[in-house]
């Protein structure tokens, strides 16, 4: 079969792309491999307003969020918690169905339980590819554009030898239907007995219940053995057993940025493309606004009749420069963490107890552009550069480019 578009993966930078790119008239297939869009669930599904203003719809929205508390090794705590909510819990599955539903509306076909196998040839200016499917036989499909949004471990960009990120982080989170702790605040565990590399957390579902989860560095420890102490850790602050978990979530978290995203006929988004981010291992805003900045480009791309690996640059370099200043930044904040002991996350958690830094991280955070409201607090308090010495460079700095602002922003 013949398609204009062949986006591979239905999370929501894969329905992102394939939801503009058909509103705009071209012929869109978007191959999922799960039987069902949406599921199993790929992440914890904390975002900004940003997100929903890209989705047009609250309606996934469970529960919202005002504040957070982050957690050294010792339990010893820094709180903020604003007037307003600063971020939204997602019924995660919804979102994709949504967003798939919409890409559908606008005329791109889906199909589920199918699968990327693998590059055929090119032959008249589109790339053949065949896709396996579950029940039947291997379908080929002619493509004058391939884009990759199958997630961290992509078939199309080992198939196009796009090279993949240095550091892929395991993922375990659990739900569990009834938890103590404030329903409107997100907790963060940081330490290397509980979550090297990253850290865990307790999240608000809206119905009385939580998402716990750690992300940690691959260092031959299984994820689930890191969860399991995050769990005791939380019984011992609850004092008291949490219920037992009724679904389990495993995955990899991409950390890093890749050389190229695009080439001859072919785009990546979302954690095919690394497009997360390195703070948080977040990556559903920073995946639908790169799918929205893809389209852009494929769009006028097609309309030329030229998708060469020179006419798809612009996507590269629109990205890049909207968030790819962020990622670097978060990055290098990120190698400072890392080496970082319990004693000293303990010691930079104290620093961070005054109530004028947590006014500024209630003025300044924000959960996609973290890296702001760091460089802030590195401003403004003597003890954190004490610290964190080698930080100072990199944050005290003006940044640079364009950030989109909350519309919920009151920053003066």
């Amino acid at each position: 079969m013949d398609t204009d578009v062949l986006v591979v993966g239905a999370g929501p930078a894969g329905s992102t792309v394939a939801g503009a790119l058909a509103a705009r008239g071209h012929s869109v297939l978007v191959a999922e491999e799960h039987p069902r869009v949406g599921l199993p669930v790929q992440c914890a599904g904390l975002v900004s307003q940003r997100v929903l203003s890209m989705a047009g719809s609250t309606s996934m929205v469970r529960t919202s969020v005002r504040g957070a508390s982050v957690f050294g090794p010792s339990l010893g705590s820094v709180s903020f918690k604003a007037a307003e909510p600063r971020a939204f819990v997602l019924d995660r599955a919804a979102l994709d169905v949504h967003l798939a539903d919409d890409a559908a509306r606008h005329g791109a076909e889906f199909r589920t339980s199918t699968r990327f196998d693998r590059w055929l040839r090119s032959e008249e200016g589109r790339h053949v590819v065949r896709l396996a499917t579950r029940d039947g036989p291997p379908v080929e499909v002619r493509a004058r554009l391939v884009i990759g949004a199958d997630g961290v471990t992509s078939a199309v960009a080992r198939a196009f030898r796009l090279r993949r990120p240095v550091e892929i982080l395991p993922a375990f989170e659990a739900e569990f239907p009834r938890s103590p702790g404030d329903p409107e605040t997100v907790e963060v565990y940081l330490g290397r007995t509980l979550s090297p590399g990253l850290f865990g957390w307790w999240i608000p579902d809206g119905q009385g219940g939580a998402r716990v989860g750690v992300a940690v560095d691959a260092d031959g420890t299984p994820a689930r053995v890191y969860f399991d102490r995050l769990v005791a850790h939380l019984e011992r602050r609850f004092q008291g057993r949490l219920s037992s978990p009724t679904a389990f979530l495993v995955s990899g978290i991409p950390i890093g940025l890749l050389p190229r995203t695009h080439g001859d006929g072919v785009l990546l988004v979302g954690d095919a493309a690394a497009q997360v981010k390195p703070l948080s291992g977040g990556g559903i805003f920073t995946g639908m606004r790169c799918a929205q900045l893809a389209a852009d480009v494929a769009h006028a791309a097609l309309q030329r009749g030229d998708v060469s690996a020179r006419a798809l640059e612009p996507y590269e370099r629109a990205w890049r420069a909207e968030l790819g200043e962020e990622f670097r930044r978060a990055l290098y904040l990120r190698r400072v963490f890392q080496r970082l002991d319990d004693p000293e996350l303990d010691r930079l958690i104290a620093a961070l107890q005054g109530s004028e830094l947590a006014g500024t991280i209630v003025a300044f955070g924000d959960i996609d552009f973290p890296t702001h409201v760091a460089r802030q607090l590195l401003r403004q308090s003597p003890s954190l550069v004490r610290l964190l010495p080698k930080a100072l460079g990199a944050w005290v700095a003006p940044a640079g480019g364009r950030v989109p602002e909350l519309e919920f922003d009151r920053r003066k």
